[in-house]
């Protein structure tokens, strides 16, 4: 398991802290995450190479990627290739961490670290 990286989101409000729900619109991120399904995103989570985040790009439109650090350079990629990689400024693009996944299976329920 990758070590933490020494960051911290901000969280503004402690209102703005507390965890989230979205659904995934695309398949981007299948097999792991299926059209459809639920994510919980907690916006304080310790963000770590290789973890499943949230982020911004500009224009203030929000991604679900998966994070890549290499050679101090961060990068979010989807789990199918036919999707772009993209290259992200810096960890202040993080708006939070995938911490679980949700469905109509209980079979489908699965918590991330």
């Amino acid at each position: 398991m990758s070590e933490p990286l020494d960051i911290q989101i901000d969280s503004g409000s402690c209102g703005e802290a507390e965890l989230f729900a979205l659904q995934v619109l695309d398949d981007s991120m299948e097999p792991e995450f299926a059209k459809g399904c639920i994510i919980i995103i907690d916006p304080s989570g310790v963000v770590q190479n290789g973890s499943f985040v949230l982020a911004r790009l500009e224009g203030d439109d929000l991604i679900f990627r998966q994070l890549l650090v290499q050679d101090d350079r961060y990068y979010l990629k989807p789990m199918r290739s036919s999707y772009e990689t993209l290259e992200i400024d810096g960890l202040h693009q993080i708006s939070g961490v995938i911490v679980q996944r949700a469905g109509t299976r209980r079979s489908y329920h699965k918590h991330y670290a």
